[in-house]
């Protein structure tokens, strides 16, 4: 049983994920495999060694005594892994891969020495569209892409990362929170049509009744960047502000300094997610799995 690890690693994930779901997501299997696996263990041990709750999921006493052993097995595997690579001297440039929001402004350059340091690698940033980054991954142009509007792929795993805002902004003040008649105000900078962030916008702007074809469009623009500067560097108007939609992490250096405003739509938030992914032929890979986990972790 034990030399079977791709089970034992379905069984530490559950327990980690505390959801059979979650676990899901994080190996690239399916939900039945997943419970599938699971029997097995507790076929073959006659024992059961999980409880599903309503609020997640709890290991027996017997599947806690099982974890101790399969985690001081996984560590085992891990150092043998290291000592491997040492042996054959294996060097590579780390590849990421990061859509414009976070790759501008939400990943510090810090950061990729800190990666660098971790895996003992070179590591390079691409800045892309999301379309592209995920064609890259399938090509193996890239080793892992940081994305903010996830296109789905059978062949790729998906970590949600953390949740992102978008706000209203301008170089001339706002009021904290606006009304949806009150964006019929502005002169807008808009994302250009077919975007992921246009789209995301667009959705909700119709869920709330607005229309943009009525709105003062000075410009289309393609990305966070082009955005942020073509509000930076309009005239400022307070009767008739120049106004865009951004993420909130892409200003809030200036936001704090006072050279620009952000405000939110009374009653309503613009939320979306970040998500880390890469293929599943790389889920078991020790040099993804260090990045994944030490950007997870926070500490970019």
């Amino acid at each position: 049983m034990l030399k079977d690890f791709v089970k034992m690693e379905t069984f530490l994930t559950v327990a980690r994920e505390r959801s059979f779901s979650k676990a899901s997501a994080k190996l690239g299997i399916s939900q039945p495999a997943v419970t599938q696996q699971i029997k097995y263990i507790e076929a073959y041990l006659e024992s059961k060694i999980i409880d599903r709750k309503k609020n997640g999921i709890r290991l027996t006493p017997e599947g806690e005594e099982l974890y101790k052993v399969v985690t001081q097995l996984e560590k085992s595997i891990l150092s043998l892994e290291k000592d491997v690579l040492k042996i054959i001297k294996k060097e590579m440039t780390f590849r990421l891969a990061a859509s414009y929001t976070i790759g501008s402004y939400v990943i510090p350059g810090e950061c990729l020495n800190s990666i660098s340091e971790t895996i003992g690698n070179d590591v390079v940033l691409n800045i892309d569209v999301t379309d592209k980054i995920i064609t890259g991954l399938k090509e193996r142009k890239f080793d892992v892409g940081l994305i903010e509007s996830p296109i789905f792929d059978d062949a790729l795993i998906y970590r949600e990362w953390f949740d992102d805002e978008l706000v209203l902004f301008s170089n001339t003040p706002l009021p904290k929170t606006v009304n949806t008649e009150e964006l019929y105000e502005y002169k807008w900078v808009c994302r250009e049509e077919g975007s992921h962030t246009r789209k995301l916008i667009s959705e909700v702007f119709e869920e709330l009744g607005v229309s943009c074809k009525s709105f003062n469009v000075l410009s289309e623009v393609s990305n966070t960047t082009a955005a942020l500067q073509s509000v930076k560097r309009s005239k400022i108007d307070l009767n008739e502000p120049t106004v865009s939609v951004i993420s909130k992490h892409a200003i809030a250096d200036e936001v704090a300094r006072g050279v620009l405003f952000e405000s939110r739509i009374y009653g309503y938030t613009m939320s979306r997610k970040f998500y880390i992914v890469y293929t599943k032929d790389n889920k078991n890979n020790m040099f993804i799995d260090n990045v994944v986990n030490y950007i997870i972790s926070g500490r970019c």
